[in-house]
């Protein structure tokens, strides 16, 4: 179990470092033309970011539909604050950043919808389908149903690879609560596991 958790994590890991190197030196070039109210140098930055910030929002909120819409706003957000952009972190850090708190910010306006959703969550059995990917799948599923604290922190640190202070600041927390959330939600993962039949 704690190897498919760690497996969960890593996968999710590699598949956002992609070879960026060759990439670095026109990202550069196309946010200065995008500071220069160049739309069609945005439109490039946004096509090379666009599936990280939606990955980013889905797993934050655990729908589809709001995930649409947080990363369409962390988008307008960019656009706008982009003058502000100084590259003292790497871009995605700084789109991750507006993406998280376009989640948070949604969680605050609509907190008795999102009460309702993970009710739903909560009491909907999992869909059990067949696959090589079920395993992961399964997990998937089970991060989803983390308390939206521990979810947060699960995916800033476990999956996007962020530090707990990073983490904690994204999230306007203390690196020790970051920690904790982590432990909370590696624990309540593995129970959810172990209920689903997969052993140590």
């Amino acid at each position: 179990m704690a190897a498919l958790l760690t497996a969960y994590s890593s996968d999710y890991s590699r598949s956002m470092v992609n070879d960026q190197s060759d990439t670095v030196a026109d990202e550069a070039a196309l946010i200065r033309q995008a500071q220069q109210a160049d739309a069609r140098a945005f439109e490039r930055l946004y096509r090379l970011h666009v599936d990280r910030v939606y990955g980013l929002c889905l797993r934050m909120t655990g729908n589809v539909s709001e995930a649409e819409d947080c990363t369409q706003e962390a988008f307008i957000q960019a656009w706008t604050k982009l003058g502000k952009f100084r590259g003292e972190s790497a871009f995605a850090t700084w789109l991750h950043r507006i993406a998280v708190n376009s989640v948070l910010g949604r969680v605050r306006k609509s907190k008795r919808e999102r009460e309702r959703i993970q009710v739903v969550a909560d009491v909907a059995p999992p869909t059990l389908e067949t696959g090589d990917s079920g395993e992961l799948r399964d997990l998937s599923e089970a991060v989803q149903r983390l308390p939206h604290g521990a979810r947060n922190v699960f995916v800033l640190h476990a999956v996007y690879g962020y530090s707990h202070d990073e983490t904690g600041d994204m999230l306007g927390i203390a690196s020790g609560t970051s920690k904790a959330q982590l432990h909370r939600a590696r624990r309540l993962l593995a129970d959810q596991l172990q209920e689903q039949g997969f052993t140590e």
